[in-house]
């Protein structure tokens, strides 16, 4: 029988949430373009305006109306201008926030946690239940362990060895957690499932930054908590009835 254990999460603080927005270089061409149409269509202007029949004026209507428009698409440019460089300044605040991540250990939305010598997931009880059935997956979709245990509403922790239930150890690698189950009427209750792990870099080429944590790449929406402190298990050691 595998050993296992299910136990109230350790301390938390909650995670943030970050994201951020590219952008290209053509915005910047069309912005140096429109600058140069506009001091070009000036420089007309007031060629046209020194030289114009005082017996036939230009119509003032007409070349008031392009300079309120050009004028206009000006400021329009500048605002934009304005607007990346509050992008730029976001994407790096989020690239510096993601690091912060890097070393610690945190849980995110998800079934599939690394095995090594062990692996942890945290379960997430919408109410007691006094059956809620484990299942754990290879990567290949065979069943390598089930299991049924009695939940506490909220978060608990599963831990479990690479055994079988018969007793096979099971090697390294990804496995995934699946688990259902019902109350004391017999009624369904929602388990969702965390992975636990460790932030081992971030990739901040990406956008958003990408944090990769047994060997999964997550963004840091996805983090529900950052644990503070390792965590003393309690085994379980007689399966629910």
């Amino acid at each position: 029988m595998a050993v296992d254990s299910i136990s109230k999460p350790a301390p938390v603080v909650s995670g943030t949430v970050a994201s951020t927005s590219t952008s290209t270089d053509t915005s910047a061409t069309t912005t140096t373009g429109i600058a140069d149409n506009f001091q070009t269509f000036l420089k007309l202007l007031t060629t046209q305006l020194q030289n114009q029949n005082p017996l036939d004026p230009l119509d003032t209507n007409q070349f008031t109306q392009q300079l309120v428009q050009f004028a206009g698409v000006e400021q329009q440019l500048k605002s934009n201008d304005q607007l990346k460089a509050l992008v730029a300044m976001q994407k790096s605040a989020a690239a510096t926030e993601a690091l912060v991540y890097v070393g610690k250990t945190v849980a995110v939305d998800g079934a599939t946690a690394k095995f090594d010598t062990s692996a942890t997931w945290n379960l997430n009880a919408a109410t007691d239940t006094t059956t809620s059935t484990i299942n754990i997956t290879n990567s290949a979709g065979a069943t390598v362990y089930n299991g049924t245990f009695a939940l506490k509403k909220g978060d608990s922790s599963f831990v479990w060895d690479g055994k079988g239930n018969d007793g096979t150890q099971y090697p390294a690698g990804s496995y995934t957690i699946s688990a259902t189950g019902k109350d004391s009427n017999g009624q369904t209750v929602a388990i969702s499932t965390e992975v636990q792990g460790v932030v081992d870099s971030v990739d901040l080429t990406a956008s958003p930054a990408l944090l990769s944590i047994q060997g999964n790449n997550y963004t840091t929406d996805k983090i529900k908590r950052v644990v503070r402190t390792v965590e003393n298990t309690t085994p379980v050691t007689t399966p629910a009835s």
